[in-house]
């Protein structure tokens, strides 16, 4: 990886979005400290090079400033005057990936990383797993952090989904922009707490596929949608 300075800092409401969001990411208690992190999409300053904007490592979210977030390229080539988050590559790939994806932010929330401690993907207990797009969230087997393992591991979890968590690690979410990958991680951290619960009783009954079907369409409408439609 080659490591690039730049006089100027493009994306500047950008970067400082990307700052909000992991600011509220641990205001909202499903993050802490200085782990996890967050990206979304950009190009480069010239505008013809497409790559992504991360938090860098090991800097805390309450003093981050926009200057420190850091540009990555596809290709992995980074710019900015700190590192990126040592988990630049699961991003990279996942955005490489997943076209429809612009926005990711990963967590190590307690109940998602109890059951990912254990493996467990979250079957379809409840109705809203669907919300992450399919009739469960899964859990990736364990990689170490920040290797290509990780990322392909990652990258197979969420075929067909926008969450999943990883193995003795966290939980991933996606969205169409920053604001939406954000609520899906709360949401998938309140599933999580809620599943972890009901296993307090037993392993709960699962809704069938042919019903999560229906959810998953129904959610396709769900919410106020433009006249006309």
């Amino acid at each position: 990886m080659t490591f690039l300075n730049l006089n100027n800092v493009p994306h500047l409401s950008l970067r400082r979005e990307v700052v909000n969001t992991a600011v509220r990411m641990n205001a909202a208690g499903i993050n802490h400290g200085k782990s996890g992190n967050v990206s979304t999409r950009a190009v480069n300053i010239q505008g013809d090079t497409e790559g992504f904007l991360i938090t860098p490592t090991g800097i805390d979210y309450e003093t981050l400033q926009a200057e420190q977030i850091v540009y990555v390229n596809m290709d992995g080539v980074y710019s900015g005057e700190v590192l990126p988050s040592s988990e630049w590559q699961f991003h990279r790939d996942i955005y490489a990936a997943r076209p429809e994806i612009h926005s990711i932010v990963h967590t190590h929330s307690i109940f998602a990383t109890t059951l990912a401690s254990h493996h467990r993907d979250i079957p379809p207990f409840h109705y809203m797993i669907a919300i992450a797009g399919g009739r469960n969230i899964r859990c990736a087997p364990y990689a170490t952090f920040g290797t290509a393992e990780l990322s392909a591991a990652a990258v197979t979890a969420l075929e067909g989904r926008t969450a999943c968590l990883l193995a003795q690690h966290g939980a991933i979410a996606c969205g169409a922009t920053l604001k939406k990958a954000l609520a899906l991680a709360v949401e998938v951290e309140v599933l999580a707490k809620m599943y972890w619960h009901a296993l307090q009783l037993g392993e709960p009954p699962q809704l069938s596929d042919d019903e999560m079907g229906r959810v998953i369409e129904k959610f396709k409408t769900y919410g106020q949608q433009p006249a006309g439609l």
